[in-house]
């Protein structure tokens, strides 16, 4: 186990590199393969209303003329020990992670993403444990009563969740709870945990649940399908036959091996949702970091994007991690 956890830890190691090469290349690479040169690189910097001035300091100061590789190694300098940023009458220094300096909101971008993060990760942990309990459970019964009344009705309701955008359910939570019903009368406005948890989950409920509703509606089939197909499993009936318990079997026979392939798709979501849950964060004015990117994409501060998205591929490469040794708990023929 422990050589299996080494092996997933190297290989998520290389690809991180790969993944800063990757994003280099997109915002520096092939801009210039496309025609850009360094002063159309540096105006994306600086961000709108820049002067000749700003323009040619910011190319000076990001050294935009310097060879690639040495632009590279200066990236990948800045993300492992740090970086410092001399724009103005003092100089600033940025703690590793590094991901660059704003000029927009004049501050490094370590630290806007620090006061993201929580908003963020907040939505996406409540979100993720309503749609991994609601979905399961809603797939299992639904499997285990194929054809009934319930389970119609469930699959029904699932596939208008998955057809469902969230940005139309937002606002329409919005209106109703909100707007008509005054549940909400001052809309959705985060309150951190440590202010006060009870405000912290009165305002993200309806978040959580307009998100999760799109999650776990598509939960629910998959679970469905999965649980259909393993109770049909020759060891199941063997396993009915030695007369186990009808819940024991379902539990701890079936559930555990239908749950494989959903464990991998919850990663894979919780670690996308961690870089941003751009239209439940834009729908709701929550200052996550998806609002964070929308507004910096509007305002054309390119350092802003590039660290979002440095922040969102490690959160999916160590979602798939923990799923990977997840599964060598789970099944003992991974690791090998």
């Amino acid at each position: 186990m422990a050589a299996f956890i080494v092996r997933r830890l190297l290989a998520a190691v290389i690809l991180l590199v790969v993944v800063s090469m990757m994003t280099f290349a997109i915002f520096f690479l092939v801009p210039r393969l496309a025609g850009m040169n360094s002063d159309q690189l540096a105006l994306r910097y600086v961000g709108r209303g820049a002067t000749a001035e700003s323009i040619e300091a910011t190319k000076e100061r990001l050294h935009l003329d310097d060879p690639l590789p040495v632009q590279y190694g200066r990236f990948v300098q800045g993300i492992v020990v740090g970086d410092e940023f001399n724009y103005g009458p003092e100089v600033v220094k940025c703690p590793p992670p590094c991901f660059g300096y704003s000029f927009r909101n004049s501050q490094p971008v370590t630290a806007l993403l620090i006061d993201r993060i929580p908003v963020t990760a907040s939505l996406a942990f409540g979100a993720a444990i309503l749609w991994l309990i609601g979905g399961v459970s809603v797939g299992v019964l639904s499997a285990l009563r194929r054809g009934s009344v319930f389970d119609r009705a469930a699959m029904s309701t699932a596939l208008a969740g998955v057809s469902l955008p969230i940005y139309f359910t937002g606002l329409l939570s919005l209106a109703l709870f909100a707007y008509h019903w005054k549940l909400w009368p001052n809309g959705v406005n985060y309150v951190p945990f440590t202010t006060n948890p009870l405000d912290w989950a009165y305002n993200l409920i309806l978040p959580w649940v307009t998100l999760a509703f799109l999650y776990a509606a598509l939960y629910a089939r998959l679970t469905r399908a999965s649980m259909l197909e393993t109770m049909n499993e020759d060891y199941i009936r063997t396993a009915r036959a030695k007369g186990l318990r009808e819940r024991t079997v379902v539990v701890r026979h079936g559930m555990r091996a239908s749950l494989t392939p959903i464990l991998t798709i919850f990663g894979l979501d919780v670690g996308l949702l961690l870089g941003g849950a751009v239209l439940t964060e834009s729908t709701f004015s929550l200052p996550g970091l998806g609002q964070l990117v929308v507004d910096a994409v509007f305002g054309n501060d390119l350092p802003i994007v590039l660290g979002v998205v440095m922040v969102a591929s490690v959160f999916v490469i160590l979602a798939n991690l923990i799923v990977d040794v997840l599964y060598a708990t789970l099944d003992p023929r991974v690791r090998l």
